[in-house]
């Protein structure tokens, strides 16, 4: 596979800008002092906090002293409550956590091993969210922008598992751009038709740049009109914090956080076709009997099923993983997680090492805790959204 900026490739290196307007506040759900970053287990029994009630003034006191005294009481109230509040983990939002069989985040109780720099967000269905993790300020996203292109094009040709759907030409430009060399690409030949269900396996197992644009001219006449979709789709998914240029990955304009590809990766992976493609190991090279490996190194990890890589000098790795884990009862549970902006501005090789290092240490820590935590109740485990 060629080098690449949308998979490795040696670019000057650059870091996104901060953005101004989103500063650092301890307030802010992603803020790394937010104890609701850390994912909880159940089972942890539930920390009290105790309110001061007072049960009486002293008679002796003035009126005044008495409306103070319990004015402070109040105050102090409706702070622990507060606390207690805030606390409370959910089941959606950036920085809540809904931890295993409980919905409920306890300070002090177990974490992941969330990465040490850049952001994470991993959730198990039918138990929840098991939190969010760093900074949630959109970072660029590399090839894993093809995982949003092949929600698109799934979503205006659906198919059916076993079908291979329409023919697709393949155009001068996707043909020219297979030997340019800076970029990740697949060898395709003008005037080849390949299927929608071929050309998807080239988009996403060895990440083929120009297979992503050649999908995007088909589907919407342009790569421009197809980012529309894409932009779209992405509001109609509650991706707030994402900005999509391309669709590929090449460019570092393309920004997303790891709770918004979380949310991507969710409704995605419902696909069965999406699914069967990025659980492949390979493809093969179209006509000839070459094999393409699957860029995502974390398939050789027991139960992973997927899903897509991404690197360059401005993303650094970036992956979106799922992986299926038993529960207590022997269930599968389908975890997913999404880690971003791992050892960015460093090569994309050494971002990739990075973030499946970080992706397996969490792969590993959510089967350790999916084993032995309580199964969700019944409208938890047969509602997940």
């Amino acid at each position: 596979m060629n080098a690449t900026h949308g998979d490795p490739v040696e670019v000057p290196p650059m870091r996104p800008p901060t953005d101004p307007a989103d500063p650092a506040d301890p307030a802010d759900p992603a803020d790394p002092a937010d104890p609701a970053e850390h994912g909880a287990l159940p089972g942890v029994p539930e920390r009290r906090y105790a309110v001061w009630r007072p049960r009486g003034l002293p008679r002796g006191l003035p009126r005044r002293s008495r409306l103070v005294a319990a004015g402070t009481a109040a105050l102090i109230t409706v702070a622990v409550l507060g606390t207690v509040i805030r606390f409370g983990g959910g089941d959606g939002g950036p920085g809540t956590s809904g931890p295993l069989g409980g919905g409920k985040r306890e300070p002090g109780s177990a974490s992941l091993p969330w990465p040490r720099e850049g952001q994470a967000a991993v959730r198990v269905e039918g138990f929840g969210n098991l939190g969010i993790h760093g900074p949630n300020r959109p970072v660029p996203i590399a090839s894993v922008t093809k995982v949003m292109t092949a929600y698109v094009i799934l979503r205006d040709h659906p198919l059916r598992k076993g079908e291979s759907g329409p023919r697709i030409t393949v155009d001068r430009q996707a043909a020219d751009e297979s030997v340019s060399g800076i970029e990740s690409s697949v060898p395709v030949r003008q005037g080849q038709r390949l299927s929608q269900r071929r050309l998807l396996e080239l988009m996403l197992i060895p990440s083929g740049n120009n297979i992503a644009r050649l999908l995007a001219r088909w589907d919407a006449g342009s790569q421009e009109a197809f980012v529309g979709r894409m932009k779209r789709a992405a509001t109609d998914l509650g991706m707030n914090r994402t900005t999509y240029t391309g669709a590929s990955g090449f460019e570092s304009t393309t920004t997303s956080t790891a709770a918004d590809q979380l949310k991507l990766a969710r409704q995605v992976m419902r696909d069965e076709v999406f699914r069967s493609v990025v659980a492949q190991s390979h493809t093969a090279v179209p006509d000839t009997s070459r094999t393409l490996a699957n860029s995502n190194a974390l398939l050789d990890t027991p139960g992973v099923v997927g899903i897509k890589t991404g690197s360059s000098t401005p993303a650094g790795g970036a992956l979106m993983w799922a992986v299926t884990v038993p529960d207590r009862q022997g269930r599968h549970r389908l975890a997913l997680g999404v880690v971003l902006h791992q050892r960015a501005g460093t090569s994309p090789q050494e971002g990739l090492r990075a973030v499946f290092d970080s992706s397996r240490a969490l792969v590993e820590a959510v089967r350790s805790q999916v084993a032995t935590a309580p199964s969700p109740t019944a409208d938890v485990a047969s509602g997940s959204r």
